[in-house]
């Protein structure tokens, strides 16, 4: 059973997040908050597989959540899928650095939600390719300028340059091993050893590090 989570300031959302949760026979909620601090003592009770985090909330926004959550060795057991209107949240960006393992709009259809939710609980991240786009397209606005330069890109093998590239696309790995003709396993190794090289600690904190060295691959 996939035990889930939600954070989200407005009850309207927590509802219709829960209703669509419990009609899957796997994944149940265990518990809903309306603050990132309660949703920090509701992890540190429950411990869920799963937490469904708003980015705009009042008092400890989700931003400043997910920071504390990465920071702590005991909360890193739970995943964090960001649950986001995108267009008028600020710190999406932010959000990929500290470790958010997925992204979801509040309009995506319910299949989609659930399907975040298996993905992320099964180890992936998702980064669906239409929000990883804006995200490309958010980070050469306001990023790209003033980047910083990349440690351990040297240390990558031209495949593993090229997985890293194709991640920024939102891509699967079984996607991407259509589109390479490989298998998924191989691209699961080259992904997860350039993880390693480039200090990442989640796939979608990958796609960052991929846009700063300039990896990326035009859809």
């Amino acid at each position: 059973m996939i035990r889930v989570a939600l954070a989200d300031d407005h009850e309207l959302v927590r509802m219709g997040l829960r209703v669509l949760i419990e009609r899957e026979e796997d994944i149940t909620v265990v518990g809903e908050v309306s603050s990132g601090r309660a949703a920090l003592d509701l992890l540190r009770r429950d411990r869920p597989d799963i937490l469904l985090l708003d980015l705009r909330m009042p008092g400890m926004d989700g931003l400043e959540t997910l920071r504390t959550i990465a920071a702590d060795r005991e909360l890193e057991q739970t995943r964090v899928i960001v649950v986001t209107t995108f267009e008028i949240d600020q710190y999406v960006f932010e959000a990929l650095q500290a470790g958010a393992a997925g992204f979801i709009l509040k309009d995506t259809a319910p299949d989609e939600l659930v399907r975040a939710i298996r993905v992320v609980a099964g180890g992936e991240a998702l980064l669906s390719p239409s929000v990883t786009r804006r995200v490309v397209s958010m980070f050469n606005r306001k990023v790209a300028p003033t980047a910083a330069p990349v440690g351990g890109l040297d240390e990558l093998t031209e495949r593993e340059r090229q997985m890293v590239a194709w991640v920024t696309t939102g891509y699967s790995n079984e996607e991407i091993a259509k589109e390479l003709v490989v298998s998924p396993a191989t691209v699961r190794t080259h992904v997860s050893r350039a993880m390693v090289k480039l200090h990442a600690r989640s796939r979608a904190q990958l796609v960052v590090v991929a846009m700063r060295a300039g990896l990326t691959i035009e859809r």
